[in-house]
């Protein structure tokens, strides 16, 4: 299902058009599916009613599990969210659900309360997910109140979900058309290698936004010419011998401007040529929501935590790290991913002017930006030890939030767009894992705005206390920093809340171009390891761009920070760790990369256990059989050498049985040899 560019589909249609049949068909390759029945049974002296059940239940195969919420409505929303990502789910259908959530019997309720409930359950669900519902729109206004009602309430179950989702599919007579997004990948087939621009398909380009209101004159974006590497700087004189290895630094260095006839406008540089996956208008690349990404291989991640199970392992395993081999085996597409050689850290620097920098010391980020370029600091040492390249990128200072927007919609496209090219450059080099980090004097509090507006939290509540360059807690600075986001968002209080309405408003340049880094990275099925605020933001603007983004992200420890760890649960991205580093974004990552490798190490290398065919201690490679034999021995009709002494099971010492019943449990936690 999500070779198809989506995650989350709801399918539309009239009665009898053949919704249900389409849905069906979209699971019929999972290997199990949940079926989830919302229509109550109805009277039992309704016989074609009863018909009709029987023939949608004769049509699900024997491998499929029927859950029935018709007796609470509400369990809708926990059988969603509770399911897993290695989970099918197929819900048949709102219609029901909305009928069973009306019924006098489960009033008084809130209805409109219930609706967002399921909308917030789709979205950040992390199962493959179908839901089915009547479209009953089209239809003339009921002329009873309880008729009016059902189509007012299925009509807002409809929009909401609808948004909620990755994709919206309108089934009518039978024939599919899709309307978000407008041109999917053909069901069922996976998209061909991303490698040209002739591997994609067209897409006209979706009327623009009105600009917001114009900023002050700032100095020139850099991204407006193409990001180049450049060569690896010499170590500085000042290091001792001692010291490690300079990382190779990368900066985006100018490049020439072709000429463009009757083109002066930002961002329409050679870097702004056709690249794959993005669709493609006369001047240039075009970002916007309903892209069709790349979503990582469904099964092959489960295979790998399987396969865990039957390593040569002393212990339990692996821990909350098998999501590390899940993660590495569905972004490789392989069952036994092999450890990230080739890193690269990206570090955006980019200040924000106005009370969202309050407590900053002036130029710190310029001066961290510096310090990682000379191979000095956390950043870079620890990139050197991992063996990662380092790209600093400099992104414009931010507007203040709380008096304009702080980037002009101009500005944000060329953003997404150099954003995108920067991880499609790290792909061409043959990087296999990048880290994004940041830094920027407020890059917290404009992280805090654009969770307020795409999570809905109280800026409070996910901005963390100042912390000043002397280890002290500075609240008035604190305090200043709420209030230019509580002002900011106050302006932008009858703005549009899409991703790039968002982005201008809001976020700055930092966080335009993480997000277009993520998308960048997406298409080119280049893992993300996030670290910091910048980060997470950018993921949460990312998902209404494409959905899909959010699954080739890993968060190794959310750092104490609380707007982290909010985006993190919205975003279904469970921290590895809990050591609640805060070295900086991008050196909190490198610090668990070591142990992160550590797991695929072991998960590539180790030998399957002995007793599952595995070689013995003495180098046997022989293939074993279910009782422990191996095949071929050819030592006696019980399977032993004839100079093999004979086993006998030593009698105990103390009371208690010599053996195990076959149907007595196994310590648990521990291998049944």
């Amino acid at each position: 299902m999500s070779v198809d560019g989506w995650h989350t589909l709801l399918v539309l249609g009239g009665i009898r058009s053949g919704k249900s049949e389409f849905a069906e068909s979209l699971v019929a390759d999972a290997p199990t599916v949940r079926y989830v029945a919302t229509a109550p049974a109805g009277d039992p002296e309704d016989t074609e009613w009863a018909t009709r059940l029987a023939a949608h239940r004769a049509r699900r195969p024997g491998s499929w599990t029927t859950e029935e919420t018709a007796a609470n409505p509400g369990r809708l929303v926990e059988v969603i969210a509770a399911a897993g990502p290695n989970e099918t789910l197929l819900v048949d259908d709102l219609g029901g659900w909305v009928t069973v959530l009306l019924d006098p019997a489960h009033q008084p309720a809130d209805d409109t309360a219930t609706i967002a409930e399921l909308a917030a359950a789709v979205r950040s669900s992390t199962a493959r997910l179908v839901l089915v519902s009547p479209e009953v729109g089209l239809s003339l206004v009921p002329t009873t109140p309880l008729g009016r009602a059902f189509t007012d309430a299925l009509g807002a179950t409809n929009r909401a979900v609808a948004d909620a989702c990755d994709a919206v599919a309108l089934v009518v007579a039978g024939q599919t058309a899709w309307l978000k997004p407008t041109t999917p990948a053909p069901a069922h087939a996976v998209p061909p290698a991303a490698t040209s621009p002739e591997a994609v398909p067209s897409r006209a380009a979706t009327p623009q936004t009105a600009a917001p209101q114009a900023a002050a004159p700032r100095a020139a974006a850099p991204w407006a010419t193409a990001p180049q590497a450049a060569p690896a700087q010499a170590v500085p004189a000042d290091l001792g011998a001692g010291d490690v290895t300079l990382p190779e630094v990368l900066t985006p260095a100018a490049a020439p401007v072709p000429a463009r006839a009757e083109s002066d406008e930002p961002g329409t540089g050679d870097w702004a040529a056709p690249t794959m996956a993005l669709p493609m208008i006369a001047t240039g690349l075009v970002i916007q929501p309903g892209m069709e990404l790349p979503m990582p291989d469904d099964y092959t991640g489960p295979q790998a935590v399987d396969r865990l199970a039957t390593l040569d392992i002393p212990g339990a395993g692996l821990g909350v790290l098998e999501q590390v081999v899940g993660f590495a085996a569905a972004t490789q597409g392989t069952a036994t991913p092999r450890p990230w050689d080739a890193v690269r850290v990206l570090l955006i620097q980019g200040d924000h002017e106005g009370g969202a920098s309050a407590g900053a010391t002036p130029g710190e980020s310029s001066r961290r930006a510096r310090q990682a370029r000379a191979g000095r600091g956390a950043l870079a040492r620890l990139a050197a030890e991992n063996r990662a390249g380092l790209q600093i990128v400099e992104a414009p200072a931010s507007a203040p939030m709380e008096e304009r927007p702080a980037l002009s919609a101009d500005e944000v496209e060329a953003a997404l767009r150099y954003g995108w090219r920067l991880a499609e450059q790290a792909a061409d080099a043959g990087v296999q894992l990048l880290v994004l980090a940041a830094c920027g004097a407020g890059a917290e509090a404009a992280a805090a705005a654009v969770l307020a507006a795409t999570a809905g939290a109280e800026p409070p509540t996910v901005l963390g206390r100042v912390v000043t360059e002397q280890g002290e807690i500075d609240d008035a600075a604190w305090m200043v920093r709420c209030a230019a986001v509580r002002d900011a968002l106050h302006r932008t209080r009858r703005s549009a809340r899409e991703a790039k309405d968002v982005l201008a408003e809001l976020g700055g340049g930092d966080i335009a171009l993480a997000t277009g880094v993520l998308l960048g990275a997406t298409a080119r099925k280049v893992p993300v390891l996030l670290d910091g605020p910048v980060g997470t933001a950018a993921a949460m603007v990312s998902r209404d761009l494409a959905g899909q983004a959010r699954h080739w992200c890993l968060l190794p420890d959310h750092g104490g920070r609380p707007g982290v760890r909010l985006a993190a649960d919205v975003l279904g991205l469970t921290p590895l760790v809990d050591l609640r580093l805060d070295l900086g974004e991008g050196a909190t990552a490198l610090a668990a990369l070591p142990l992160l490798r550590s797991a695929l190490t072991l998960a590539a290398t180790l030998p399957v256990h002995p007793s599952l065919g595995g070689p013995d201690d003495e180098g046997d490679t022989g293939e074993r059989t279910g009782t422990g034999d191996r095949i071929g021995d050819d030592g006696g009709d019980d399977g032993r050498a004839e100079d093999e002494p004979d086993f006998a099971e030593p009698e105990p010492a103390g009371p208690g049985p010599t053996t195990v019943g076959a149907d007595e449990p196994v310590f648990p936690g521990r291998r049944a040899d």
